[in-house]
């Protein structure tokens, strides 16, 4: 029975090793099944980081712009408890919900830009995506591929079947940062 286990193990190393490349062979393989990294594709693209850096010079004005609101406001409440003692609490009542209204509204209006920041990110994302379609498309071409997965969501795989740095480079050489128009491939004449 100790010999069937060890016969086992050795069909198995056997069959592991014919599955790795030769020493020399290329990454090019056919692979019916690619993978690749989505956000390390954005994010490594020199469009991926155009934006990155759009949105965080944006994000950057944003906190400057709420550093003064939080200071004019502070000096704004600073005055309005000075004024206290000199009115009326009716008057007093009034004017501090009005300030509290107001500080409201700015607590608002600093959300939604928040938010804006986020869902322009997601469409530039979009965007990226669909523009970097057929690139992927023409590598599935090449490699003979049928799907691509996003590695994330894929147990265990050949790193020969990973394409995320040669579309990175495909996609930079296509669409660069994505400020020009891309020049996308042609399709083939059938």
């Amino acid at each position: 029975m100790a010999d069937l286990g060890r016969l086992y193990r050795v069909l198995l190393l056997l069959v592991a090793l014919t599955a790795l490349p030769a020493t020399g062979q290329t990454q090019d393989r056919k692979s019916g099944i690619l993978t690749l990294n989505q956000e390390q594709l954005f994010i490594s693209s020199l469009y991926g980081e155009r934006i990155k850096e759009e949105l965080e010079a944006e994000k950057n004005k944003l906190e400057v712009a709420v550093r003064q609101i939080e200071s004019d406001l502070v000096a704004e409440e600073k005055a309005l408890t000075e004024q206290r003692a000199t009115m009326q609490a009716e008057q007093f009542r009034k004017l501090a919900d009005a300030f509290d209204e107001k500080v409201q509204g700015i607590r608002k209006a600093q959300k939604v830009k928040i938010q804006n920041l986020g869902q322009r990110l997601d469409q530039e994302r979009g965007r990226f995506f669909n523009l970097a379609l057929p690139i992927l498309g023409e590598i599935m071409r090449e490699r003979g591929a049928a799907v691509v997965l996003d590695e994330r969501t894929v147990f265990a795989s050949s790193s020969s079947v990973d394409i995320t740095d040669i579309a990175v480079a495909r996609i930079d050489a296509t669409l660069g940062d994505g400020t020009g128009q891309p020049v996308l491939p042609q399709k083939p004449q059938q």
